[in-house]
């Protein structure tokens, strides 16, 4: 009974212990990351770890370990594990992340990448757009824009890790004159990166982008071209080349030459320059006034410049001078000059119009006369052709009224013959069918003894259907058998006997 009392009075204590337990593990144990959120577990206990690690790699030591817990629910006991909440690493769009690894083994000398998972230092792999849960103590996160190659670029890429140039194998000199490696050398690269959008490391490789469109270069105002005439007069020359790069020689001109205002300064100005200085040394200043000669001299140094850049690996594509400006002092005599010239050459012209309408008159005068010509001749023959015409017509009608004429003329004789042997057919039907009668009554009178015997068969045959009785003396005289009166002639036969 005192056992019972007893327990009794532990099952309250039992279910405080119970709920404070409860209590403790919900509060005092429970890891829970939210959304977007990692936890990073710190060992209170275990071994220690070795002076050079500032990272657990096993539960095994105490300190940070490697990895993290994501988004969830988790219990550890507070007296073993400590933690703590960070945001999970997140990489907008349109960037990408370099992972900088703070543990591991040092790097060998002359290398900035590491070169496995067990060194510290630059990882080579890069993150993409996202979110990521990295362990801040284990890694640094720098966050770069992509490289965005937009149509009409290419990007030249450096090695900036890799082989040395002058160490191991000597480079290949012939391959773009030793400035372009291989893709194991620190260097330029001979690919290049076509339009679109890439993520490299820029701890690895650098990318210069390069406009491989058309290019305009002007030589104008302060930068104008000026140069010495042969007669000693100073000559500013002004205009524009248009040009691009080559795309297979933008990576050893980038390298060997630089950037597009290198490549103008340094290439364009210094050709333009020099051709102009020396050959235009060679010719007068009234030379460099007159028209054709200032296109002969753009057409020599357009041709110059092809020659010269295409070796560099630019290509010109035109060469426009707008203005050779002669000094002052000459240049309204050689405008006066060239103003007579001019209104020479317009007299002339207008000497040559009036003599070109003249003859242009007279060539209209000499057609005037070949059409009406040609109208009178057309309509002679127009009426020759339309006599002929005629007079074939009517001929041709009358050959056709005589043709039916004939045709009718036969027509009217064939009917006429045809009527003549109709005619003569029923004739002959006629006959025939008469013979055939009197063939026919003539040999019924002969089976009937005599005509008076056919002639009382017909009768007989006629009126015996209408007759119903006959009264007769028997004596077998009268007409037929039949007692009818004598006629006359009978009385006077029978007198005569």
């Amino acid at each position: 009974m005192k056992s019972f009392f007893a327990g009794a009075a532990l099952l309250p204590l039992a279910i405080l212990l119970l709920i404070a337990a409860s209590l403790f593990i919900w509060y005092g144990c429970r890891i829970e990351p939210g959304n977007g959120q990692i936890a990073v577990l710190i060992k209170k206990t275990g071994k220690t770890l070795p002076p050079s690690e500032i990272l657990a790699v096993s539960p095994e030591y105490k300190g940070v370990q490697l990895e993290v817990l994501g988004e969830g629910r988790y219990f550890r006991n507070p007296y073993t594990w400590d933690w703590k909440i960070l945001p999970v690493t997140d990489i907008p769009a349109g960037k990408f992340g370099v992972l900088v690894r703070k543990f591991g083994k040092a790097l060998p000398d002359g290398q900035i990448i590491a070169p496995g998972p067990e060194y510290k230092g630059i990882v080579r792999e890069v993150l993409g757009t996202g979110k990521h849960r990295i362990n801040p103590y284990a890694y640094d996160v720098q966050v770069y824009d992509d490289i965005r190659i937009l149509p009409g670029n290419i990007g030249v890429v450096t090695n900036l890790s890799g082989g040395d140039v002058f160490s191991g194998v000597p480079n290949d000199l012939s391959d773009s004159k030793g400035f372009l490696v291989d893709p194991s050398r620190k260097g330029v690269l001979k690919e290049v990166l076509k339009e679109g959008t890439h993520r490299i490391n820029p701890f690895i490789q650098s990318v210069s982008v390069v406009n491989i469109q058309s290019q305009r270069y002007e030589f104008s105002g302060k930068d104008a071209i000026g140069f010495i005439t042969l007669d000693g007069f100073p000559i500013s020359l002004e205009g524009t080349v248009e040009f691009n790069i080559f795309r297979e020689s933008a990576p050893c001109l980038t390298h060997e030459v630089g950037d597009m205002d290198d490549i103008m300064k340094k290439i364009i100005l210094p050709s333009v320059s020099g051709f102009a200085r020396i050959e235009g040394s060679k010719k007068s200043a009234t030379e460099f006034i007159v028209g054709e000669s200032r296109q002969v001299f753009q057409n020599q140094l357009e041709t110059f410049l092809r020659k010269t850049c295409k070796v560099w690996g630019v290509s010109i594509n035109s060469v426009l001078i707008r203005d050779i400006i002669p000094p002052q002092q000459i240049a309204e005599i050689i405008r006066n000059r060239e103003l007579a010239e001019q209104e020479a050459k317009k007299f002339k012209q207008q000497i040559e119009q009036a003599r070109s309408a003249t003859e242009l008159e007279q060539q209209k005068m000499l057609a005037l006369q070949r059409i009406s010509k040609v109208q009178a001749e057309t309509r002679k023959i127009t009426a020759e052709i339309a006599a002929k015409q005629s007079q074939m017509q009517r001929l041709i009608a009358a050959r056709t009224e005589l043709e039916t004429a004939s045709i009718r003329y036969e027509a009217a004789e064939a009917e006429a013959k045809s009527r003549l042997l109709l005619a003569e057919a029923r004739r002959q039907v006629i006959a025939s069918r008469n013979d055939s009668e009197v063939e026919v009554l003539k040999r019924n009178v002969e089976a009937y003894g005599n005509g008076d015997a056919y002639v009382r068969g017909l009768l007989y045959e006629k009126l015996g259907p209408a007759i119903r009785s006959v009264m007769t003396r028997g004596s077998g005289e009268g007409s037929f058998g039949l007692p009818v009166a004598p006629s006359a002639g009978n009385l006077r036969r029978e007198g005569g006997k």
